[in-house]
This record gives structure tokens, C-alpha cells and sequence, in this order.
């Protein structure tokens, strides 16, 4: 069989839909078709031609450490080794559990769950059973996952009821969605008040991660608190991506804002799937088979392969110094290609916290999907395709973050940015 991926993306074209399992992953938006991965070492990924690249998808996040950590590794054999899933308690979970209570400041009580949708879905379904309401109100261009009250698309004006966003959704959960631009905190207050004792839970992702890296404004979560305390409201913070990679505690951490419910993913599994939402106990002490009896089940959540993973993983994170190592390599980079930037005399936004960034392909600041819509798409897509082939994996996607992790290096950087500068002049 030829090993090429494009002879691999045309065989799984035959009985996968898109040739993928999650949509992104098509190049889709790059036009072309994608490189099928053969392992990951540190910084580095090898697909199944031979050529290397210094990656910064890091699997769309969970990577923090690098590719096949020695650390994971071992404690993964160890635990296949004892047999990979029981459908019964286990103590890693507890143990699990035990360091995400004493890391982020929100969670009393936490549930695994599988993936970072099933995680939001839930602690909907879980404020919608504590309150007795049905409204959810979500932001223009934060992205929950697939769950159905997530993909409703906004309308033009600050505040409107959504249209479903993908066939298969009924209009009647569209219905209870209200959607308002990120950053907007006067839309927040106008649809509270206008849907006062009618909304279940506000849903948010503190730092956007999933229209690019969009930060909040000055205010804004402080205001969504606020909002949420004044009319009784369910505030959950999405941490999927930014949970242990903007901060130990996360977003909430990092900006002093305690949300009452959290979604957890991508690092919490270390890199195998496994997620979890949490919150505050008499909250979370309605969750089945507690209280109110909130249903939420899995045959594979709190499985041990994942759990151990992602215990290894959250370990390392707690060591002392590891995130000031982090901030250094994500600022290096960040740094770096503006100063590219300024030698081209090109004026692109770059917006980064943590370990996480993304440089827009537009001028001035990027702070709501608004903004974002002004990207060039086209030159984008050309940059895209002008770094992959200088050895630099990005996601193709104007619309998703660059992920430095801690294996990423000095030399890695360099080569990046004399990529980058390389890449940049030309396409302009």
C-alpha cells in the first residue's frame, strides 16, 4: 500500500465521512488535503512521508508537555499493564479529582466525563435542573462543542434568538438560546433583563480559543458575575482549552473571576480523551445519583488509562516554576513575530495569554468575532501552507490558537520565527 497521505486521505474518504473524525482536520478551510501523522517526539511531529515539524497544534491543546512525555508514557504502561477499563470505581479518579479540587478555585466537586462536549452539555443540562429555567445565554464566536444549544448562529444585532446553525437542530432549542457578541456586557445585562428568571445559565470561554486567541475586555467577566449574582443565573466558565494552560487554576485564576460551574478538557486527559465539568457542591450535589438526580453517565468516563494520563500530567503542572518556563517560551514566540511584523511594516494583531496565542491576518485590535470576520482568509490560507512547508504544523485555521508547550525549545523557536519572517514576505 502506498504510504503517502495523500493516498491515505483518499482511502479514508471511502469509509470515513470527509476522510476525518473531526471536521477541521480536512484542511478544509486551506484548501488541499491533510498529512497523516505517524508519531510525535517532544516539540516534533513526523507524518507517514518522513518530514518533520515543529508543532504548535500539540493535538488542538491537551499537549502541554510535549509529545509522548517519558513521564505519561510509563505511567500509561504501567496502568495497561493492569487492564484498560473496569466500568467500575477506581482510585486514580479519586486522586484525579482530589488535585483539579485543590488547583482551581471554583470546584468543590467534579465529575469525569469523555470529551469537552460532553462536559458543557452537561453542566447545562445540570443549571437548567438546579434553577427550573430553560434559557442559555452563550457568545458569538465561543465554541462549546457540538452539543445542540451550542450551534445556533447570531444574528446582526446585539441580542437575538437564534436560528439553528446545522441541520439535525430543532427550532425549539434554538428558541432557548440567546446569543450576544463577547466582550458586549451591556447586550449581557439587556438580555437579562429582558429574559429575567427565564435564563438557566450564562456559558462562557474567559479567553476565547476557538475564533483565534480573543482576551477578554477590562470589566467583562466581572460583569458577567455580577450579572449572574443580581438575577440568579448559572455562570459557567468553558476552561476546556484554557483549564492548566493559561495558569494552573486557569482563567479564573489567572483574572480573579470564580465562576459557579467549570468545563475541563483536552489537558485534564493528558492527552488520551477525558474531560470534566465541576463546580460548587451545592450545585454539583445534584448531579445523579445525588439530590435532584441531574442524569449524567458514561461507560468510559473516569476511565484509567485516561485518568492516570491526565494525573501525571496535572503532577508535572504543579511542579514549581513550570508555568513561568511556559510564559517565557509563549512570549519568545509572541514577541518574535511582531517584531517580524515591524521589520515588514505589516500592523497584524497578535493576541496572546498563557500558552496560547493566534497573530490575525488583520489590522488593529482583535477583541469580538466582529473583528475576526475582517481577517484576509486568502492570505492566511497561503502563510498556512508557506509554514508547513518550511517544517511549522499550525492548525488550518485562521480561526484557532498556536499551543507552545513546555518541550518547545530555543532552537525550535528561532526556526520558527525565521519561518515565520520567510513565510510572511511571501505572501505579501
Amino acid at each position: 500500500m502506498e504510504t503517502s497521505s495523500v493516498a491515505a486521505f483518499a482511502q479514508a474518504q471511502q469509509v470515513i465521512p470527509g476522510g476525518v473524525n473531526s471536521p477541521a482536520r480536512a484542511y478544509g478551510a486551506v484548501g488541499g488535503g491533510p498529512r497523516f501523522i505517524d508519531r510525535g517526539v517532544g516539540s516534533h511531529l513526523y507524518d507517514i512521508d518522513g518530514r518533520e515539524y515543529i508543532d504548535y497544534v500539540c493535538s488542538w491543546g491537551p499537549l502541554i508537555l510535549g509529545h509522548a512525555h517519558p513521564r505519561v508514557v510509563s505511567a500509561l504502561q504501567e496502568a495497561c499493564g493492569k487492564g484498560t477499563s473496569f466500568g467500575a470505581p477506581t482510585q486514580v479518579e479519586t486522586e484525579l479529582a482530589e488535585l483539579i479540587v485543590a488547583s482551581v478555585p471554583s470546584i468543590d466537586m467534579v465529575r469525569m466525563v469523555n470529551s469537552g462536549t460532553e462536559a458543557t452539555m452537561s453542566a447545562v443540562r445540570l443549571a437548567r435542573g438546579f434553577t427550573g429555567r430553560d434559557k442559555v445565554l452563550k457568545f458569538e464566536g465561543c465554541w462549546h462543542g457540538h452539543g445542540d444549544s451550542f450551534l445556533i448562529r447570531a444574528g446582526s444585532s446585539a441580542l437575538t434568538l437564534g436560528a439553528p446553525d446545522s441541520p439535525g437542530i430543532p427550532q425549539g432549542v434554538a428558541d432557548l438560546t440567546l446569543t450576544v457578541a463577547y466582550n458586549d456586557i451591556e447586550a449581557v445585562r439587556k438580555a437579562a433583563k429582558e429574559n429575567s428568571a427565564e435564563i438557566a445559565a450564562i456559558i462562557v470561554e474567559p479567553v476565547a480559543g476557538n475564533m483565534g486567541t480573543v482576551l477578554p475586555h477590562d470589566g467583562f467577566l466581572a460583569g458577567l458575575r455580577q450579572v449572574a449574582d443580581e438575577e440568579g443565573i448559572v455562570l459557567i466558565f468553558d476552561e476546556v482549552i484554557t483549564g492548566f494552560r493559561v495558569g494552573l487554576g486557569g482563567a479564573q485564576e489567572r483574572f480573579g473571576i470564580t465562576p459557579d460551574l467549570t468545563c475541563l478538557g483536552k489537558i485534564v486527559g493528558g492527552g488520551l480523551p477525558a474531560a470534566a465539568y465541576g463546580g460548587r457542591r451545592d450545585i454539583m450535589e445534584n448531579v445523579s445519583p445525588l439530590g435532584m438526580k441531574v442524569s449524567q453517565a458514561g461507560t468510559l468516563s473516569g476511565n484509567p488509562l485516561a485518568m492516570t494520563a491526565g494525573l501525571e500530567q496535572l503532577k508535572m503542572l504543579s511542579e514549581p516554576g513550570v508555568y513561568d518556563r511556559l510564559e517565557r517560551i509563549s512570549a519568545s514566540l509572541a514577541d518574535g513575530m511582531a517584531e517580524n511584523l515591524r521589520k515588514l511594516g505589516l500592523d497584524y494583531a497578535i493576541n496572546r495569554v498563557g500558552g496560547m496565542l493566534c497573530m490575525f491576518f488583520t489590522d488593529g485590535a482583535v477583541g469580538d468575532f466582529a473583528a475576526v470576520g475582517t481577517v484576509d482568509l486568502e492570505r492566511f490560507n497561503r502563510y498556512f501552507w508557506a509554514m508547513l512547508d518550511r517544517g511549522v504544523y499550525l492548525a488550518p485555521s485562521q480561526y484557532e490558537c498556536m499551543f507552545p508547550s513546555l518541550a518547545h525549545t530555543d532552537l525550535d523557536i528561532d526556526e520558527t520565527l525565521r519561518a515565520h519572517f520567510e513565510a510572511l514576505k511571501e505572501v505579501h
